[in-house]
C-alpha cells in the first residue's frame, strides 16, 4: 500500500486528471463545435477543492480524479497566459503594432479610466470606501486576455478592437498593482519612487531586448534550423520566452510584457511560422491548465447561499462594461455592430483581476470577505464569457440587420449573378466575375467579412439570405445564377430548397463538402455541386504519383476513371439521369488541348 502511495504522488495524480480531462474536453467539445473553455472551466468546479475534493476524507478513492494541491498548478496556469502573450507577439509585428498605437493608448486608456472611475463612483456610493472602491473598480475594469483572445480573431476589426484594449490592461498591471501598494494604510513613503524606479529599469530591460534580440535570434534560429531537429527548435523557442519573461519580471514589470516582447522580435524573423506552430500544443495545455484553476475556484455552495448579490454583481458589472466599452467604440467610430460585439466581448472580468483582487487584500484595503465575494463574480464572469461571444454575433447581426442592403446598380438587360456567403470561397468567386466584367452582389451574415469586403470595394451587403425576402431584394429574380458558398451543410441544403421553390428555372451552384454532399445537394435541387475536397484529394494524388515516377499516361487515366466513379456515385446517391460534370485535372486539360 505504501508503494502505490509513492507510485501515485500528489504531483502525479494531478498531472494525470490535467491531461485526462485534456483528453475528454478538447475532443468531446470540438465534436458539437463548443470551445473547450467552458469545458475545461467545469472540470476545475468538478475535480476542485470545492467539488469532489471536498469528499477525499470520506471517500480516498478520489483522491486519484481530483486536484490534490491547486497551488501547485498557478506557475503552469501563468505560463499558459505568458504562451498566449507570445503567440499573440507571433502574430503582430512592429509595423502593425506601431499602426495600432492610437487604439491601444486612446481606445485602451478611456476604457479603462471611464469603467474603472464608473465602478468605483458606483461601489462608494453603495458604502464601499474609497480606496477600496478605487482598488475594486480598476481590478473589475480588466478583461480576459487568455479567454477573449483564445475566442476572437485578431485580423477582424473586433479582434483589433479587443487586442488593442487588452494589450494596454497589461501594461498598465505594474501601476495598477504599485497604485495599491502606495494607497495602503502601511505604505512607506517612498512607494512612487519604487514605481518610477521599476518603469526606468523595465524601459531599460525592454529596449536591451528588443536591441539584442535584432541581432541574437536570427543567428540562434538558423542554427537550430540547420540541424534540423523539432527538440531543438522548441526548445530555442521556449529559451528565449522563458529569458524574455524573467528579464521583464527581474525588472519589475509583469512576465507577459517580456513573452509579447519576445513574440513581436521572432515575427520579423522568416521562423515566425514554424515556432508558432511548434509552441501551439504547449499553449493549448498549459491554458487548459489555467481554466481549470479558474473552476476551482468557484465554490457552488458559497454561490447558492448568496445567489441573490453575486447575480446582481456579476450582471451590473457585465452590462456596464459592455456599455462603456460600446458607446466608446462608437465614438471612435466603430461600426454598430462592431461596437456592440466587441463591448459584449470584453464585458466579463480578467484574470488579471484576482491578481488585482490579492495585492487589494494584502494591501489591506479590502476585507477578506469582499475580496472572496468579488473572486467569486469574476469566476463566473470569465465561466460565462464563451456565452457572452456567442450573444455579442447574435447581438451584432440584429444591430446590423436594419442597415439597408446594397440593391445590384442598375442593369442594361444584363443579368447579375447572386452571391451567397462572402469567406475566402465567395470572395475569389467574386474576383473571377469582376475580371470578366460580370456584375455580382454578395451576402453575408458576418459583419466582420462584410466590413472588410467593403473596405476592399467588393459589392457586398449584410444580411441573412435565409430569412425573408432578402434575396428578392437582392434581386434573385433577376439572377443569372445564384451561388452558394457558405461551409454549412444544412444551411446549404435548405437554401437550395428554397431557391427551386421560388425559381425553378434559376441556375443554383453550390459549393459542397464531399461527394455525399453534393448528392444530397443534388436531390435538394442545385444545378451544380462542386465537392470541394474531391477535387484537391485528386489533385494531390495526381501530384505524388507524378513525383514518385509512375508515367504521366497511367496517371492520368486512374484519375479519370477515380472522377468517374465519384461521378458514377453522385449521380446514384443524387438522384439524377446522368453523371455529374466534375472539373478536369491540368493534366487533363493539357492532353486534350
Amino acid at each position: 500500500m505504501a508503494g502505490s502511495s509513492e507510485l501515485y504522488s500528489p504531483v502525479l495524480s494531478d498531472a494525470l486528471v490535467i491531461l485526462g480531462a485534456a483528453g475528454i474536453v478538447i475532443p468531446v467539445f470540438s465534436r458539437f463545435r463548443i470551445t473547450p473553455v467552458i469545458g475545461f472551466i467545469l472540470v476545475g468546479v468538478l475535480v476542485g477543492p470545492f467539488g469532489l475534493g471536498r469528499h477525499v476524507f470520506d471517500y480516498p478513492w478520489l483522491a486519484h480524479i481530483t486536484i490534490t494541491d491547486p497551488g501547485g498548478l498557478e506557475v503552469f496556469a501563468e505560463f499558459g497566459i505568458i504562451l498566449l502573450l507570445f503567440s499573440i507577439g507571433l502574430e503582430l509585428s512592429f509595423g502593425r503594432l506601431w499602426e495600432m498605437r492610437r487604439l491601444v493608448f486612446g481606445l485602451g486608456s478611456l476604457e479603462l479610466i471611464v469603467i474603472g472611475g464608473s465602478l468605483t463612483f458606483i461601489l462608494s456610493a453603495i458604502g464601499q470606501n474609497f480606496t477600496g472602491a478605487l482598488a475594486l473598480g480598476l481590478a473589475l475594469a480588466l478583461s480576459s486576455t487568455a479567454l477573449v483572445l483564445k475566442i476572437t480573431n485578431t485580423t477582424t476589426p473586433v479582434g483589433r478592437a479587443a487586442l488593442s484594449m487588452l494589450l494596454f490592461e497589461d501594461i498598465a498591471l505594474v501601476p495598477i498593482i504599485f497604485l495599491l501598494g502606495a494607497l495602503a494604510p502601511h505604505a512607506q513613503a517612498d512607494g512612487m519612487g519604487n514605481l518610477i524606479n521599476t518603469l526606468i529599469w523595465g524601459t531599460v530591460v525592454i529596449v536591451a531586448l528588443l536591441v539584442f534580440g535584432r541581432y541574437l535570434l536570427p543567428p540562434l534560429f538558423t542554427q537550430a534550423a540547420r540541424t534540423k531537429s523539432p527538440e531543438l527548435f522548441l526548445a530555442a523557442s521556449l529559451l528565449v520566452v522563458i529569458l524574455a519573461s524573467l528579464a521583464t519580471a527581474a525588472a519589475g514589470l509583469s512576465p507577459i510584457v517580456g513573452a509579447l516582447v519576445a513574440g513581436l522580435l521572432i515575427a520579423e524573423t522568416e521562423y515566425h511560422s514554424e515556432v508558432e506552430e511548434i509552441t501551439e500544443p504547449f499553449k493549448g495545455l498549459a491554458l487548459g491548465v489555467f481554466l481549470i484553476t479558474i473552476g476551482m475556484s468557484i465554490d457552488l455552495q458559497v454561490i447558492w447561499e448568496n445567489l441573490g448579490s453575486i447575480l446582481v454583481a456579476t450582471v451590473g458589472v457585465i452590462l456596464l462594461k459592455a456599455v462603456v466599452t460600446g458607446l466608446l467604440l462608437r465614438m471612435m467610430g466603430a461600426r454598430r455592430g462592431t461596437s456592440t460585439e466587441t463591448g459584449i466581448l470584453m464585458s466579463s472580468p480578467s484574470e488579471t483581476t484576482l491578481i488585482v483582487l490579492t495585492a487589494a487584500g494584502s494591501a489591506q484595503l479590502i476585507q477578506p470577505g469582499t475580496a472572496m465575494f468579488w473572486q467569486i463574480v469574476t469566476a463566473i464572469g470569465l465561466t460565462v464569457t464563451p456565452l457572452l461571444s456567442l450573444f455579442g454575433r447574435m447581438m451584432a447581426r440584429r444591430v446590423d440587420a436594419g442597415e439597408p442592403l446594397h440593391q445590384p446598380p442598375e442593369h442594361t438587360g444584363e443579368p447579375h449573378t447572386v452571391i451567397v456567403g462572402f469567406g475566402r470561397v465567395g470572395r475569389l468567386v467574386a474576383d473571377m466575375l469582376a475580371k470578366h466584367n460580370k456584375p455580382y452582389i454578395a451576402i453575408d451574415s458576418d459583419t466582420d467579412l462584410v466590413s472588410q469586403g467593403k473596405r476592399l470595394g467588393y459589392t457586398v451587403s449584410f444580411g441573412d439570405a435565409g430569412r425573408g425576402d432578402a434575396l428578392m431584394r437582392l434581386g434573385a429574380d433577376q439572377a443569372n445564377a445564384v451561388i452558394l458558398t457558405m461551409d454549412e451543410p444544412v444551411t446549404a441544403q435548405r437554401m437550395v430548397r428554397k431557391l427551386r421553390q421560388q425559381f425553378p428555372d434559376l441556375p443554383v451552384l453550390v459549393r459542397a463538402r464531399d461527394p455525399e454532399h453534393a448528392a444530397q445537394l443534388y436531390r435538394a435541387g442545385a444545378t451544380h455541386a462542386v465537392p470541394e475536397t474531391l477535387e484537391s484529394s485528386l489533385q494531390l494524388s495526381e501530384a505524388v504519383l507524378i513525383e514518385t515516377g509512375v508515367a504521366m499516361g497511367p496517371v492520368i487515366a486512374s484519375i479519370h476513371e477515380k472522377r468517374d466513379e465519384f461521378r458514377e456515385s453522385i449521380m446514384e446517391q443524387g438522384g439524377l439521369s446522368e453523371k455529374p460534370a466534375l472539373k478536369s485535372s491540368s493534366l487533363e486539360d493539357s492532353l486534350h488541348a
